[in-house]
């Protein structure tokens, strides 16, 4: 972990402490000129941002920064940063930050040059068939370890008036290139770190567990599982760079996987993000026991080699859900819903959202209505 790396998957990923110095020099080689660097405002505050931004600017770049995003993006966050983008006349994208400021980037990438309404393009309507046109030269730099945006293809904006989401998705909006600097992730306060680092754990997760075939997914996500339990515990409460580093690699490893799908815990944890505004890795984590819990029966040799890979043991499968509540604990992350402020008479509408929520249908079992509410109650 303390040498720097370059794979593909499919993304050229450029992986290790200090490369995201060879910023500017990728930026110059690529004759682009005047970059929008996409972030939120907390990053934007912070010194490596200003460093990244100085050492860009250093070799004659000129950087417009956007930050004028929700902590749940909406639809007009994007509006505005394709504006900023052709006001500016920029001819390229950075997203730096963690899934909210990628997502947002992402979308704005989109939004360039294609005019249609935003949610035209909502990959559930068949709106991917409308990216026809060239996007600008995107790139992305991850500075939390959890969504693994960095090396996706699809963005989640909500409505703003619904809040409903939506998922912008093509090819063509992956990252020309991930720098990926577990440096620029080794000042996450604790509890981001837990929150994130839980998002990453139940991508890999759901990944695993989700119904279809694609073995190449289930591989990558029993590695990613396998990275975060030697990591996250120690990446929160005493962090080095070793830590962060895996934690990195299991984050973007994660957003890989779940191209075979997600399930009944993102399905749980959305709506707490559209009625709560709760941070999206501490709506999984809460829910992630619960929903674990929901899809064991069945699917107990699956639960068994996940947990090996969480170092649980051979044929120990019936110990994944409490494992599960302890590592919550050991991060110092609530268990019960009741600590986002969710009550017994936000049951019923939580439980609409979540049915029409685009992940579950993936789970490996189905879930209905009354599935939901059995869950949000046990999970109050």
């Amino acid at each position: 972990m303390n040498q720097t790396y370059t794979f593909n998957f499919p993304t050229p990923i450029r992986f290790g402490s200090g490369v995201i110095d060879e910023l500017a020099d990728y930026l110059k080689s690529h004759n682009l000129k005047k970059p929008l660097f996409v972030t939120d405002q907390n990053v934007a505050e912070l010194s490596f941002f200003k460093k990244i931004k100085k050492d860009v600017e250093r070799q004659g770049l000129e950087v417009e920064v956007f930050t004028d995003m929700h902590k749940n993006p909406v639809k007009s966050d994007v509006i505005k940063g394709g504006e900023a983008y052709h006001d500016s006349k920029c001819d390229c994208i950075v997203g730096i930050g963690g899934g909210v400021a990628l997502d947002v980037a992402r979308a704005i990438l989109l939004r360039v040059n294609h005019k249609r309404d935003l949610f035209d393009y909502d990959d559930l309507i068949g709106g991917d068939k409308y990216v026809t046109e060239d996007v600008p030269h995107f790139i992305t730099v991850p500075t939390t370890s959890g969504t693994g945006s960095e090396v996706g293809r699809s963005a989640i904006i909500s409505e703003d008036d619904t809040k409903k989401k939506r998922i912008l998705f093509s090819p063509k909006l992956l990252a020309r290139i991930v720098f990926a600097d577990p440096l620029l992730t080794m000042e996450l306060p604790s509890f981001v770190t837990a929150a994130t680092g839980m998002d990453a754990l139940t991508h890999n997760m759901e990944a695993y567990v989700a119904k279809g075939f694609h073995p190449m997914c289930d591989g990558i996500a029993l590695e990613g599982i396998a990275l975060i339990a030697q990591s996250l515990e120690k990446a929160t409460n005493n962090p080095d760079v070793e830590a962060r580093s895996k934690m990195l690699l299991a984050s973007l490893m994660g957003a890989v996987a779940f191209q075979k799908g997600l399930g009944v815990v993102h399905s749980l944890a959305h709506p707490l993000s559209s009625m709560f505004d709760t941070h999206h890795g501490l709506a999984n984590a809460v829910n992630l026991p619960y929903g674990m819990e929901f899809n064991y029966e069945g699917f107990e040799d699956r639960f068994d080699k996940m947990a090996l890979a969480l170092g649980l043991g051979s044929n120990e499968g019936n110990k994944v859900v409490s494992h599960l509540f302890a590592l919550n604990d050991s991060l110092g992350l609530p268990t019960k819903l009741s600590d986002l402020g969710v009550k017994k008479e936000h049951i019923d509408q939580l439980s609409v959202l979540a049915e029409a929520d685009f992940c579950h249908p993936n789970n490996p079992k189905p879930v209905k209505i009354e599935d939901f509410k059995n869950l949000y109650t046990k999970a109050l």
